[in-house]
């Protein structure tokens, strides 16, 4: 693997007194798509919010390019270029769709997402643009979301259960979008509870189970028995 644009090492996460993650090793390669995988209560979440300095650990748990980052604050590892699509979407409940995204062009950063590219991508957007985001449809809030993120222009954008509660129907156009995301060159870490969807558009995956790795591989290459023994902690 080349030099990873993001390395986890060792990382722990707390909630008060409670424990989350337990030494967590990882990495990502500039241009990858990585999947994370496990059940519910496994940790995926605490893992995104880690990252994205949501929650705050030690600096050298986490780098970026490099660089210790996991004692920042959100805003500043936002600068730095990494975006997170939240779970549950977390839109501006009085904003406009178009004022939504407009908040995460703010980060100043330059690249080629800018309000055409997102309407470009996702042009039912451009058509409620001036409706209140929490007025759309659950599958046109997570567009709103990915396209927030996107107006950063990050290098690594975090999907955090990117399908939860959709429709299968638009799971399918949220997945058939993500070529025209990536393709940029970005990199690209996605949480996700269908297995099958999460093997079949990243490179490599890790499983995580009750806040430790239990599997990582090859998407595609691990025998699924080996996954779902992973998944459930079953030995």
């Amino acid at each position: 693997m080349s030099d990873p644009i993001l390395k986890l090492t060792g990382l722990d996460a707390f909630y008060g007194d409670f424990q989350a993650l337990y030494g967590v090793d990882l990495q990502v390669a500039p241009g990858e798509v990585l999947a994370i995988i496990g059940a519910n209560g496994a940790g995926k979440s605490t893992l995104m919010r880690s990252i994205s300095g949501l929650t705050r650990n030690k600096a050298e748990m986490v780098r970026y390019r490099g660089e210790a980052i996991g004692a920042l604050r959100a805003d500043q590892i936002a600068a730095k270029g990494i975006a997170l699509v939240p779970e549950g979407r977390q839109l501006f409940p009085s904003l406009s769709v178009e004022e939504n995204l407009i908040i995460g062009g703010q980060v100043g950063r330059a690249g080629p997402w800018s309000l055409p590219a997102v309407y470009d991508l996702f042009p039912i957007l451009k058509e409620r643009r001036h409706q209140e985001s929490t007025s759309l449809s659950g599958g046109q809030q997570q567009m709103v979301a990915i396209g927030r993120a996107l107006m950063a222009n990050p290098d690594l954008i975090l999907f955090d259960e990117i399908s939860l509660g959709l429709a299968p129907i638009v799971i399918k156009d949220i997945y058939k979008a993500l070529p025209g995301i990536i393709g940029t060159g970005m990199s690209a870490l996605i949480v996700e509870q269908d297995i099958t969807k999460a093997l079949s558009v990243s490179r490599r995956f890790y499983c995580l189970q009750e806040g430790r790795v239990s599997l990582e591989g090859v998407s595609g290459e691990v025998p699924r028995e080996d996954i779902s023994r992973a998944y459930f902690g079953v030995e």
